[in-house]
């Protein structure tokens, strides 16, 4: 069928509904499984429901299923992608078909990395009311219908929930029951899907006409209190967030102040001004919703995307409070998901592009300190993967060292860790530093819902102790120790700890001799492990009776 398979490739492919019939006639189907999520989504610390203000980015670009459509990757060079997931906290994908299912990859990568992903359900235009008419005036039968198969859908592929967006008028008998879809729908989503969220679009008010409010108000607030959320339109201005903070009372989280990146019509900024948007929202307490921020992409071009990107991100970093990771192991190559080559142990083992998001690893922070601390992609070699991280940057005169916080921790700290360390350094004068991992620490039982960047100093600062070889019994999991090659060094580590909570985990650039001057380093990260001993030393289950069906060669 040409809904899954690509029909000049056979290659499987993610597809979208296109009207109520499709959506109503919708089955599970074994052509399909290749759509459903792999990857559950990651625990985070602070929860997504915390009392902080959130970050939701909306994706959209160019109609959507594009190359992230191939299920499997794709050659594709030059592609975009998405890496700064400890800044925001939800991804919704878009486009302008009915129903937006989220292509797999999306979801895939970011689960990996904690953060949920919305499909949209989207009606415009005349065919629009006459959708709208055929289900919501149709009754409590024909919109439980609709909202039934949209939960249903959510679960089946393994994504958290819908953006919904009625952008057409509304017959008094439609838009009566307009709440009343929202509710049964959300509570459907909460109980087809764990965490699972039901947005609703600024659009239609209560007397169904259309008409975007930029703000919440009494025309609007009907639809925000059947639901999780409100994102409003982009042509606000603060007048409009204070009345919307008044309003929305203790849900002010709930209320995503819509931002184009496009900058299109009215509004306070987008682009590299993106950030003056975010100062106001935030001022007022309130959520962000980013809309198309592939506006990097699609308006500066693909040459220098990732150098642009990484300029885009850290300009709004200081409004957008980040998120933690709570669980053990952690293990990551820093893959994008993209590359121009392949690499195993170091060694480019296919020349070529690839692009695959489901192949992206789970990603760290990437803090910049101007003038003295970049941290970028590289994709001109690597450990493992497409691409590795680079540090660049300068110790100050008369000090030794410079850290580089890769991830914030929030979990309680396991009686023993292992860490395993793979790095290169360039330059004139590798051998002048040394590289390390060091990990900070507080009491435990400490737990902040706070934006976990403006928290008290850790009281425990850790460099784990270097192993010169893995013990007995891990050898083959953390063979690393022994296999630097191609130039990257490669270090194994053991760390104590006792009642305690994990803070950090940074990297440590230090000179081996005291200097007067400045002096510059590049470091290429290319794998970071940290890993609960005890976990690790108990052996994996064995995978048994392996079938493998629908094979075709071509």
């Amino acid at each position: 069928s040409a809904r899954y398979f690509d029909t000049k490739t056979t290659e499987p492919i993610s597809f979208f509904l296109s009207g109520l019939e499709e959506l109503l006639a919708w089955q599970p189907n074994s052509d399909d499984e290749f759509n459903v999520s792999a990857v559950p989504l990651a625990k985070r610390q602070p929860p997504l429901l915390s009392r902080r203000p959130r970050t939701l980015v909306c994706h959209d670009m160019r109609g959507g299923y594009l190359e992230d459509r191939f299920i499997q990757g794709s050659a594709t060079r030059n592609p975009y992608v998405f890496y700064h997931w400890r800044y925001i906290d939800i991804f919704v994908y878009f486009s302008h078909h009915t129903v937006t299912i989220p292509p797999v990859v999306w979801t895939n990568a970011a689960h990996r990395n904690s953060v949920p992903v919305l499909g949209t359900f989207i009606t415009e235009w005349t065919d629009g009311e006459k959708l709208c008419e055929a289900f919501l005036a149709g009754g409590e039968e024909a919109y439980g219908a609709v909202a039934e198969q949209l939960a249903r859908i959510a679960r089946h592929y393994r994504f958290d929930g819908w953006l919904v967006n009625i952008e057409n008028t509304l017959s008094a008998a439609a838009v009566g029951n307009l709440p009343l879809f929202l509710r049964d729908l959300t509570a459907r989503v909460h109980s087809a899907v764990p965490g699972g969220l039901v947005i609703w679009y600024d659009s239609v008010l209560k007397n169904g006409t259309l008409r975007w409010q930029n703000e919440l108000n009494d025309d609007n607030r009907m639809f925000f209190d059947a639901c999780d959320g409100l994102f409003t339109n982009y042509n606000w201005k603060e007048e409009q967030l204070e009345r919307t903070q008044r309003l929305a009372g203790p849900r002010q989280n709930d209320v995503y102040v819509g931002v184009d990146v496009f900058a299109r019509g009215d509004v306070i900024g987008g682009g590299f001004d993106t950030d003056k948007s975010l100062r106001l929202i935030r001022q007022y307490g309130l959520s962000a919703a980013i809309f198309a921020p592939g506006w990097v992409y699609e308006h500066l071009g693909k040459e220098n995307f990732l150098q642009n990107e990484n300029r885009f991100w850290s300009s709004l970093a200081e409004y957008l409070p980040t998120h933690s990771i709570c669980t053990l192991p952690l293990t990551t190559s820093f893959s994008l998901g993209m590359g121009n080559s392949t690499f195993l142990d170091g060694k480019d083992e296919e020349s070529g592009p690839w692009y695959d998001l489901s192949a992206q690893d789970i990603q760290p922070l990437y803090p910049e300190h101007q003038g003295m601390l970049s941290t970028s992609c590289c994709l001109q070699d690597a450990w493992c993967g497409g691409s590795s991280l680079q540090l660049q940057g300068t110790i100050p005169p008369g000090e030794e060292r410079v850290a580089v916080r890769l991830f914030s921790l929030q979990m309680p700290a396991p009686p023993k860790l292992f860490l395993t360390l793979l790095y290169k350094l360039e330059g004139p004068q590798p051998n002048d530093f040394t590289v390390a991992l060091e990990v900070t620490t507080w009491d435990s039982g400490i737990c902040f819902e706070g934006n976990p960047t403006s928290l008290p100093e850790p009281n425990g600062r850790y460099h784990p102790r270097f192993l010169p070889a893995p013990p007995p019994g891990l050898a083959k999991l953390l063979a690393a120790c022994h296999r630097g090659s191609h130039g990257w060094t490669s270090r194994c580590y053991e760390l104590e700890l006792q009642d305690c909570s994990l803070r950090d985990l940074s990297v440590i650039v230090s000179r081996q001799q005291p200097s007067p001057q400045e002096t510059s380093f590049t470091c290429l990260l290319g794998e970071v492990r940290v890993l609960d001993t005890a976990s690790v030393a108990a052996s994996p289950a064995q995978v048994l009776s392996v079938t493998a069906s629908q094979l075709w060669w071509q």
